[in-house]
């Protein structure tokens, strides 16, 4: 954020060391910590009742559902900790210490490539799902998505370990002064890190869509045409309906998450020093967004999330046996 000519130190008693307190005019910084605030309780508050919904009903006990649990799982850590983190980091003095320093940057990696891993994982579901159809229950069981998304947190804690191992060993190695909460890393670094997390998965992302599209629509044009060959006419019977809207929805949620996800990295690409650019909170902001888009993408398609939602917020869940309702109709 600006800092204004005359701002006050962020520790008055540390004066040649501490850095001065970001300076906004207070009805702009009031409005924005209400609204950026809001916008964190509802993201977590939103992907707890998804939580809440495929763990407790057993009819949404699907790969697929699993899937969209690590996601909102992600996405609800975003909404609890990332963004009170952000805006904290930004709007006021980091206060907290570097070890908390270290600790924020390193849960913010580690769920940014969470989230980013169960959107490759969801896109492999609907591929195998609308590709292959007659595979898609030998291939995507229910301890084949559990053992994937346990790989998946494994695998974004060990790239964030491995990623930022000098800020953890080091806690408050970049900061320039005190009240200071930023992460650097070299341009090489950054480079080899943004196509290891953005345009590697985003690019499987697409192929797989893309695939996915040509499918969905030979599939609606021979249904159309009534094509009445015999392997087509298996294709069409195994995927069904309820598959190829799965398949839509899941489209919108991995556009969106495209839409959040590049100002980020296009952002990161081409501008030098992020830590002190006045955009790169908005920019941050914009992907954080994501996670609160997600649960309202399933409100808006999912009537089964909305049914739950009905259970949870009037605490019928707590009556006997209300996981076995059925929540699909």
């Amino acid at each position: 954020m600006e800092i204004l000519k005359g701002a006050e130190l962020c520790f008055p008693k540390l004066l040649n060391t501490s850095c001065r307190k970001p300076t906004l005019h207070w009805s702009k910084a009031v409005l924005l910590n209400i609204v950026l605030s809001c916008v964190s309780l509802i993201t977590a508050a939103l992907n707890l009742l998804v939580i809440i919904s495929v763990s407790h009903f057993r009819q949404l006990h699907t790969p697929t559902n699993i899937l969209l649990l690590s996601l909102a799982v992600s996405d609800f850590l975003v909404g609890l900790l990332l963004m009170p983190f952000e805006i904290f980091r930004n709007m006021d003095c980091w206060v907290l210490g570097d070890l908390m320093c270290s600790v924020s940057w390193y849960l913010t990696g580690n769920i940014a490539y969470a989230s980013t891993g169960n959107i490759v994982l969801i896109s492999v579901d609907r591929y195998v799902a609308i590709c292959h159809p007659l595979h898609y229950s030998t291939r995507i069981t229910m301890a084949r998505v559990k053992l994937s998304v346990c790989l998946c947190w494994f695998f974004a804690i060990f790239y964030s370990s491995l990623y930022m191992k000098d800020v953890l060993i080091k806690p408050g190695r970049y900061n320039s002064c005190y009240g200071e909460c930023v992460f650097v890393i070299n341009d090489i670094a950054g480079i080899i890190d943004i196509v290891l997390s953005f345009f590697v998965p985003v690019t499987i992302i697409i192929v797989l869509y893309m695939r996915i599209f040509v499918v969905a629509v030979s599939q609606a044009r021979a249904m159309r045409s009534h094509v009445t060959a015999v392997t087509l006419q298996r294709s069409l019977n195994q995927t069904s309906k309820s598959e190829l809207k799965a398949a839509r929805t899941l489209g919108v949620l991995v556009v969106v998450f495209l839409v959040c996800y590049c100002p980020f990295y296009c952002f990161a690409f081409g501008v030098e020093d992020m830590a002190n650019n006045p955009s790169t909170f908005f920019v941050v902001f914009i992907l954080y967004f994501n996670s609160c888009l997600n649960p309202l993408i399933f409100a808006l398609f999912y009537p089964w999330f909305r049914n739950a939602v009905k259970l949870i917020i009037t605490l019928q869940i707590f009556k006997h046996e209300t996981s076995e309702a059925n929540i699909l109709l």
